[in-house]
């Protein structure tokens, strides 16, 4: 089936919506003026809470949309703009709650000792809206590193407000997944003048440092987000191949954690781990150097792609 997905685009205006239909990329207004059914919310220009609402609440078979826009575009009522058209992120979420250590083969690589999980929680950290960038955008190299990394996540996007939800309910809250790429300065990411070890803030949140995209698809087509297939290469080089069912703390799992501190709003992103592979954890250690390219792509969702610059 068709994957049917939901994103903004620019060409010579302001960011514009988009519906993706396997890949081929379709003018959202075009769309409704040839009769296709879609949304009344247009999601790239504020109104993204009530969206994703309402796609949290709209569990249909996507199949049937792919279908109308599909006769649209043979009948010539519409155009494909991909390649055309610079894909942005999908929104600029405020929040991305992101998981630590949340592979098994990660931690282990990363040398972390776990606890069991039964006596263990989720460790959460927060990336903000400055870290968040779109396909094609280029991942600023801050001055101050010289050992910048990479690592692929599934992003969950929230669909509706979350407190006190159970881990059988959790999935009832995710409106849409997608891609992140939780760039990380490796060693501005610990501390030595301070008796806490790791600074998640100055590793992690530098402007650039959340790559996210290509799209939305919703989630009523991915029923298992546990057997994504997740990878990521660097110039071509495959770094990272792992799936989701490696995660410590499944995504349902997060949300209910989550839920228990704070309440969960429409438009907050759950980065939810990365497998192995990361360029710190290699013998020798591998960083990204101004130049490389990164993929990071998802069976089912889609890929981005950016290229590291040096800061200026």
């Amino acid at each position: 089936m068709p994957i049917v997905a939901f994103g903004t685009y620019v060409a010579d205006g302001p960011e514009t919506p988009a519906v993706i239909c396997d890949g081929a990329v379709y003018d959202a207004a075009g769309l409704r003026d040839a009769g296709v059914d879609l949304p009344r919310e247009n999601w790239s220009n504020g109104e993204i809470g009530q969206f994703l609402e309402n796609l949290c609440a709209d569990r249909r078979d996507w199949s049937d949309l792919a279908a109308r826009v599909g006769e649209a575009a043979a009948a010539g009522k519409v155009s494909d703009l991909a390649g055309k058209v610079k894909l942005q992120a999908p929104f600029r979420p405020h929040r991305i709650f992101c998981a630590a250590s949340n592979f098994v083969d990660h931690a282990d690589e990363m040398g972390t000792v776990l606890a069991a999980k039964v006596d263990s929680k989720p460790y959460m950290f927060l990336k903000l809206q400055n870290c968040v960038i779109g396909p094609n955008e280029p991942v600023t190299m801050p001055e101050a590193t010289e050992k910048l990394d990479w690592e692929v996540e599934l992003a969950a996007v929230i669909g509706k407000r979350a407190r006190h939800v159970s881990a059988s309910d959790a999935l009832q809250y995710v409106a849409a997944y997608s891609v992140v790429n939780d760039v990380t300065a490796r060693d501005m990411n610990v501390r030595s003048d301070y008796p806490f070890k790791f600074d998640w803030f100055q590793g992690k949140c530098h402007d650039g440092f959340a790559p996210f995209g290509p799209w939305l698809v919703p989630a009523a087509q991915i029923p298992d987000p546990q057997k994504v297939r997740l990878r990521l290469s660097v110039n071509g080089e495959v770094m990272q191949d792992g799936t989701a069912e490696e995660m410590i703390w499944k995504v349902n799992e997060q949300i209910a954690y989550l839920s228990q501190v704070m309440t969960l709003k429409p438009g907050d992103i759950l980065a939810t781990g990365t497998p192995s592979g990361v360029g710190v954890a290699r013998k020798p250690p591998v960083f990204l150097q101004p130049g490389d390219v990164m993929r990071v792509e998802i069976d089912g969702i889609g890929h981005i792609e950016n290229t590291v610059v040096a800061e200026a």
